[in-house]
């Protein structure tokens, strides 16, 4: 059964997605990456993420020497694929926006990635939202404020839930702690998927 809560803004839908929905967000990602494999991209400050990431849609999010940016293009210099249906489904259900997503960035998580806190500010229009799906193992999920720093609140995202970021929360602080590695049997290797989805122009 789903259930809706909000922290500091952040709208969780806790069980949103079914297996079957699940397994299906899985194969449509695996037949992303076959085009656009995963890659670790450099942070501007020549260190690498500790996550692996693609894309699909018009445009893919891309980090090197030059900055944090989208491109229509991936490291290959190859279009990106179309984002998938069943995630545009999601985003159908939930986002409250009559604007198609431009991107939906795939991000992987191992037994030891993290995502340190951070704002998505690389978009034009603040004023659509950010949705994020979770897929595989859990994740831990920590939210801040609109400033770095201060007081933060933590919950544990399992796959198949769905969060939307907007409104007054749309540049709130927010990252991964860490993940509870094998916590899911939904990646036969383990692991975190995470699915976000963003209106770029």
């Amino acid at each position: 059964m789903t259930q809706m809560m909000s922290i500091r803004g952040f709208d969780i839908y806790k069980g949103l997605l079914s297996s079957e929905e699940q397994s299906a967000l899985v194969d449509a990602v695996r037949d992303v990456a076959k085009a656009a494999p995963l890659f670790s991209p450099m942070t501007p400050y020549g260190k690498p993420m500790r996550v692996r990431m693609t894309s699909a849609g018009r445009f893919g999010w891309v980090s090197d020497r030059l900055g944090y940016r989208y491109s229509p293009t991936n490291p290959e210099g190859m279009a990106w694929p179309d984002i998938p249906a069943p995630v545009l489904d999601v985003w159908e259900r939930v986002s409250g926006s009559t604007r198609a997503p431009e991107c939906c960035l795939m991000n992987f998580y191992g037994e030891d990635a993290r995502m340190g806190m951070h704002q998505d500010r690389d978009e034009e229009d603040f004023a659509q939202p950010v949705v994020s799906i979770s897929l595989g193992d859990d994740g831990l999920f920590r939210i801040g404020g609109k400033e770095r720093g201060g007081s933060t609140e933590s919950v544990w995202l399992n796959s198949g839930d769905v969060v939307v970021m907007g409104g007054d929360a749309r540049l709130t602080y927010h990252g991964i702690d860490k993940i509870r590695f094998g916590s899911s049997r939904l990646l036969s290797k383990g692991g975190r998927l995470n699915l976000t989805l963003r209106v770029v122009e």
